[in-house]
């Protein structure tokens, strides 16, 4: 298993600008940087893709759908095909870093709660697109890791058993399951057997307290998380994912109306060696 940490806790998307933070990463301990973005014009994939190495630092990659434009399993069917052409740029932009992971919520808009239940409609467009960009994804070498969201952020896919049915009917070997233990804990019932449910589709997992604080400070089930981890014999990232309090687009995004910790650093720094202590 592999440590990691997402920018979002410097930055919403990640420039050329921010290549000065990988060190600081690197020195802490981190084998991984989750880098994050929502647009991909003028990504410095070159740039980044040099100072990885230079480090000898891993990368995964994490993007979602913000705007209210971009969806898997709206009717619109021009949404649905300018969302097809987001995820493939994606795709080709994180493989051009040498990425081989890229999550997010990758069906409905974060946010986007219409007041009512998917339907079958919806989740056949879902499993539609999916396997189109699984095919895309197999090409460029990356898996797609798609993620549940809790029932306040999403109202599309929301738990492991539905990630599980999901990967199921797309049945493509590039598309797989992100598990974030901060969702996990509001709708799952316990993380260990949630955990031990997804691994077979399991290609990424996010690590976030209860609160979005730095993990070990809150009340998720860590020593149940680690044991599954280990019992499913997990080799991908444990990244940490949590948000900078000054980032308004993200604050508002995750709800994040007061200080996680004494600065946003600190979850980070105080989350790495909590992980590595388990």
């Amino acid at each position: 298993m592999k440590f990691g940490v997402n920018t979002f806790i410097w930055t919403a998307s990640f420039e050329k600008e921010h290549l000065p933070l990988l060190g600081p990463i690197k020195e802490h301990g981190f084998d991984v940087v989750e880098l994050t973005r929502f647009d991909w014009n003028g990504f410095p994939a070159a740039e980044i893709r040099r100072e990885l190495e230079r480090l000898d630092l891993g990368v995964t990659f994490c993007t979602a759908f913000g705007s209210r434009d971009l969806s898997l399993v709206t009717d619109d069917a021009t949404a649905r095909a300018n969302t097809i052409t987001y995820m493939k740029r994606a795709i080709d932009s994180v493989a051009e870093i040498g990425c081989h992971v890229l999550s997010g919520p990758f069906h409905s808009p974060v946010g986007y709660l219409p007041g009512r239940r998917r339907t079958d409609d919806e989740w056949k467009r879902e499993v539609e697109a999916l396997t189109t960009l699984g095919e895309h994804a197999a090409k460029a070498d990356v898996k797609l890791g798609v993620e549940p969201l809790n029932r306040f952020e999403s109202y599309f896919l929301n738990t492991a058993a539905d990630a599980v049915k999901l990967c199921d009917d797309v049945d493509h070997p590039n598309i797989g399951i992100l598990y974030d233990t901060f969702h996990a804990n509001i709708e799952e019932r316990g993380q260990y057997q949630a955990i031990k449910s997804v691994a077979k589709h399991l290609v990424h997992v996010h690590s976030c307290e209860n609160d979005r604080g730095a993990p070990g400070s809150g009340h998720v089930e860590w020593p149940k998380v680690f044991a599954a981890l280990r019992e499913i014999d997990y080799q991908g990232a444990l990244v940490i994912e949590s948000f900078g309090f000054a980032i308004k687009e993200i604050a508002a995004a995750a709800c994040i109306w007061r200080d996680l910790a004494k600065s946003p650093e600190a979850i980070a720094w105080d989350g790495i060696k909590f992980l590595r202590a388990q």
